[in-house]
């Protein structure tokens, strides 16, 4: 493909309302997507007009270029891979543009994400049908590309079922409209001359001939498929009242939907609506000891009718039980099956769906039909979906290079074959490769997500790839099946459909091809023309770099390339702030890929197999740019399905930058935080004047710190000293007594909250000592000091190690930091100790929620007047702890009612929100939902927060002053 000068940009982006980026950051992120390949694109452009994208056009068609539609970018055939153009409608494109209640349809511009289309919707009563594992970041024009569907599609189809109409560009820079057409306006399309015209003569002179829809007929997959991607939808056409005696109409968008992009470029799209689901939700789920069996009862399932039957094997569940966040997802389960069917009923009330899933059981209990059958009703429902939308990035979350390759993944056939045909694909794969398949998803549908066990990077992996993708299209073949069921064709199957549907009805999709795009200028090398599939991967160019020296062990990954490969580029780091949960703060502000953690780990593992990098690795300045504006929030840890950690790799990269340039005064001071407020408290008064008025201006300019930003003030008396002092409440030590870690945020800031938690252990019977220890170490290792943080952890596990009684602590980050980063930090001579330090660490609302002390807490001495609190957790806790235990605690008192804020970060992270170059983006995810829930809480409720940076944000973004839970729960006491 002809290079793009310089000049030629310039002149594109001359009258361009949207952004056009050239720059080698912006493309090496866009050249993966969830798929296994890797193209760095020529351009990147993110069109804010219908203008934009015509300009585009015309550009390609110039310069001899490609245009790649994408959205999400969680295509896992590799469809929004490859070296011309990706065009990102996500960002500027992604509007509602009219819902219509009347007629349950809505229009929508092609970048809107499918689960925020729904929100608006629910208002009005109706909602979306097709739903993919990635909904809450899927957009609905990658789901018109790739006529995707879902998890309920047996009972909503998929989306080429909803499509009424759609709005964009043809090759030519032409804008149309496509919909439903009568034979009679169908051919008043023939009289002109434009390349709409041109193709709809070409299109009708192709299906015309009876032999040609036959052929069609002959070669395409069983019609009782209905999810079936191969190829062009040609099949979707002839049985229209165009060709013949129908009362169905013509629609182009029939066609359109499921060409990934290859014909025309959507811009707008009518989608018919439906009445929201009934309330109530019932799953049963059907305990197999073999993949086998569970196939064989699945014909019978879908006799009863269910809203869903989808399949979860052995190898999901065990990846659940290792991932932070689905591991207490998996408690329904009984014994360790091989299988689980969950088989899904909805209905108005539960009564209505007991009767259902008892039938169910009692049929399947006869006919010797799996061991055992739990079944979730209400939100325990959620615990299933979670996991299923979860599966493939679980899957991930496996150390080494042996990894579940999305191959021949989406596959459907009969329902009536699938059995035979998930034995034979299995049996096929173990006796020639000697490994293993995953197999999961839409078994009512006849299609079996299949994933072979195998390392990409190996010499062989090549010829495995394309050898299992061969033998499964014939096997598919001979069954009648789709070779695509919803993920599309892409770079991966796209190389087999000739021999798939032969000769004749390829060269009808090559014809279709010319006809729409005859300057060959959408996304190529899909459907026709393919890109061999086992050319441009992203794993093949390691270049023996699995021994990366580092600060940080991570054994547990295999080292930090294999810490970076863990993303597989779902996207789940994509979804916005409307979704719920934290991860990743920036880009739900900034809505920039750049800012999501798989940008992050793409380029972190690119700069670390390139050879340009071999003796350098952490010299990467493009790198550093996109680490920039990581908070360390730690949620990718947990809400990451593959559970990237990408706070400790940033703390990485910032210590092997710093130890290849030196550490900046400004990193300096940040990093050594403990240490300046141990120097400040000697004179407390003085350095809070010194943090004041002019003296403060300077203070905050040479630390780069905000002038917006307030500084917090150091207490006129430690905690150390006020717990010297203290004479003990008379319960202390009833129960026994604990250690309390006087982190440097407490022991200098919130002495307020570290004197209410200790008088809150007394009261209820704990003895509370201060053991020798110092800092925490967490601003270090935020601040990329890895070496000296390293020292400060040793020194706290060898001072902490002394007893074994329970350590306790208020402030999240310093807390969590004993039980994350110790272990893995301290080298080997101190991990075993440093483990077992963390076994016994506990945040407050953990040590008084577990069972062992819960049963020791006498609730009397609280008092029962009502009190409403609205919580707020902290980011670590969210991701490290349970933000379930601070809700428990705080209901102690017999009318206390908690409301968690649904919100994600902060936005302050610590030294992140007071950086000049940051606050505006700290202040930006605060008012994503904190602040205005804060604003609109009564005067006389209360808020709180137990992290020192929530509350410090809080305060400057709504004026409110948040309490910390030990101080809300200090107040109660009688």
């Amino acid at each position: 493909m002809p290079e793009i000068s310089p000049q030629s940009v310039q002149q594109l982006c001359a009258g361009f309302d949207g952004e056009i980026h050239d720059d080698g950051l912006t493309r090496r992120i866009y050249a993966t997507d969830a798929s296994v390949y890797q193209k760095t694109p020529a351009l990147v452009a993110f069109p804010r007009t219908v203008s934009d994208i015509r300009r585009l056009i015309h550009f390609a068609t110039r310069h001899k270029t490609s245009l790649i539609p994408r959205a999400g970018g969680t295509s896992l055939a590799g469809q929004t891979v490859g070296e011309g153009i990706v065009v990102d409608v996500s960002r500027y494109m992604n509007s509602i543009i009219e819902i219509d209640p009347e007629s349950a349809t809505v229009m929508v511009q092609s970048g809107i994400i499918r689960d925020e289309l729904n929100l608006s919707l629910a208002g009005h009563g109706l909602f979306f049908g097709p739903e993919t594992s990635t909904s809450n970041r899927a957009t609905i024009g990658g789901m018109f590309g790739n006529n995707s569907a879902g998890a309920n599609s047996i009972v909503y189809g998929v989306t080429r079922d909803h499509v009424l109409q759609v709005t964009g560009l043809l090759s030519d820079g032409s804008e149309v409209t496509f919909g439903p057409q009568d034979p009679s306006s169908f051919q008043q399309l023939f009289a002109g001359d434009s390349l709409h015209s041109r193709i709809a003569k070409g299109v009708h002179e192709l299906l015309s001939p009876e032999s040609a829809r036959e052929s069609i007929r002959n070669s395409f997959p069983d019609p009782s498929i209905h999810r079936r991607n191969t190829g062009y939808a040609l099949d979707s056409l002839m049985d229209c009242s165009v060709f013949g005696e129908s009362e169905k109409l013509f629609n182009m968008c029939n066609l359109l939907c499921g060409s990934e992009g290859t014909l025309f470029f959507a811009t707008e799209i009518k989608l018919r609506c439906q009445p929201l689901p009934p309330p109530c939700e019932a799953l049963v789920c059907v305990h197999f000891n073999d993949v086998n069996r569970a196939m064989s009862a699945v014909k019978s399932v879908m006799a009863t009718a269910p809203s869903t039957c989808e399949l979860i094997d052995r190898f999901i569940l065990e990846a659940a039980a290792r991932n932070t966040a689905q591991s207490s997802n998996i408690d329904f389960l009984d014994g360790a099956p091989a299988a689980i069917l969950v088989v899904g009923y909805r209905g108005n009330s539960q009564d209505e769906l007991s009767g259902r899933t008892s039938s169910l059981i009692e049929s399947l209990k006869r006919e010797n039909s799996g061991y055992s059958y739990p079944v979730l009703t209400e939100e325990n429902c959620s615990k299933i979906w979670s996991l299923r939308k979860a599966g493939l990035g679980v899957l991930y979350n496996v150390p080494g290079d042996e990894k579940p390759v999305t191959v021949i993944e989406d596959s459907a056939v009969p329902l009536e074959e699938l059995p035979d045909y998930i034995r034979q694909i299995n049996q096929h794969i173990q006796n020639n490769f000697d490994t293993e398949c995953v197999n999961y998803a839409h078994a009512g549908a006849g299609l079996i997500h299949i994933r072979p066990v195998f390392n990409l990077k190996s010499d062989e992996s090549k010829k495995t790839f394309e050898a299992i993708a061969r033998f499964a299209a014939s096997l598919v073949r001979s069954k009648k099946g789709s070779l695509s069921g919803e993920h599309g064709d892409g770079r991966v199957r796209s190389q087999l459909i000739r021999e798939f549907v032969g000769p004749e009805v390829y060269s009808m999709f090559e014809h279709v091809k010319r006809l729409f795009d005859p300057d060959n200028i959408f996304n190529l090398g899909k459907i026709v023309d393919a890109v061999a599939m086992t050319s441009d991967w992203r794993f093949e160019a390691e270049q023996g770099k699995s021994n990366i020296p580092t600060v940080f062990n991570f054994d547990s990954t295999g080292g930090l390339l294999r810490a970076t490969e863990m993303c597989n580029g779902t996207g789940e780091c994509r979804k916005t702030h409307l979704s719920g949960g934290t991860m990743c703060p920036s880009f739900m502000a900034t809505r920039d890929e750049k800012d999501s953690t798989r940008a992050r780990a793409n380029l972190l593992r690119q700069s670390l197999t390139d050879p340009a990098n071999s003796l350098r690795p952490f010299d990467d300045a493009d790198v550093e740019a996109v680490l920039d504006l990581c908070l360390s929030c730690k949620a990718c840890k947990s809400e990451c399905p593959s559970n990237i950690d990408m706070s400790r790799m940033k703390a990485e990269f910032q210590n092997g930058r710093h130890e290849m340039y030196g550490i900046p005064i400004r990193t300096r001071i940040k990093g050594n935080v403990g240490r300046l407020l141990n120097s400040a408290a000697v004179f407390p008064a003085l350095s809070n004047w010194l943090a004041t008025g002019i003296t403060g201006s300077w203070l905050k300019q040479f630390a780069g710190i905000h002038r917006q930003r307030s500084l917090p003030c150091i207490a006129s008396r430690t905690l150390r000293r006020w717990h010297a002092e203290h004479s003990p409440h008379q319960r202390a030590g009833d129960n026994g007594s604990v250690n309390f870690f006087c982190d440097e945020f407490t022991n200098h800031f919130d002495v307020d909250a570290g004197i209410a938690a200790i008088e809150l252990l007394e009261a209820l019977g704990w003895a509370v000592e201060i053991p020798d220890h110092i800092e925490s170490g967490r601003a270090l290792i935020s601040s990329g000091m890895l070496r000296r943080a390293r020292k400060v952890a040793q020194g706290n596990v060898q001072q902490l190690s002394l007893d074994d009684r329970p350590l306790v602590g208020i402030e999240p980050s310093a807390l969590l930091t004993l039980r994350d980063e110790y272990p893995d930090l301290v080298g080997d001579s101190l991990r075993e100790p440093a483990r077992r330090l963390a076994e016994r660490s506990f945040l407050l609302d953990e040590f008084f929620t577990s069972p062992e002390r819960a049963s020791l807490i006498d609730r009397s001495k609280f008092h029962d007047e009502p009190q409403t609190v609205h919580l707020h957790n902290h980011c670590h806790q969210k991701a490290l702890a349970s933000p379930a235990d601070t809700v428990r605690m705080l209901q102690l008192p017999e009318n206390y009612f908690v409301k968690l804020i649904p919100s994600g970060c902060c936005g302050m992270a610590g030294s992140f929100g007071y950086e000049n170059e940051h606050y505006n983006l700290s202040m930006q995810i605060g008012e994503l939902i904190l602040f205005p829930r804060v604003r609109g809480i009564p005067e006389n409720e209360i808020v709180a927060a137990a992290g020192t940076s929530c509350r410090h944000q809080i305060l400057d973004g709504t004026g409110q002053k948040a309490k910390h839970p030990a101080q809300v729960l200090r107040g109660a006491l009688i």
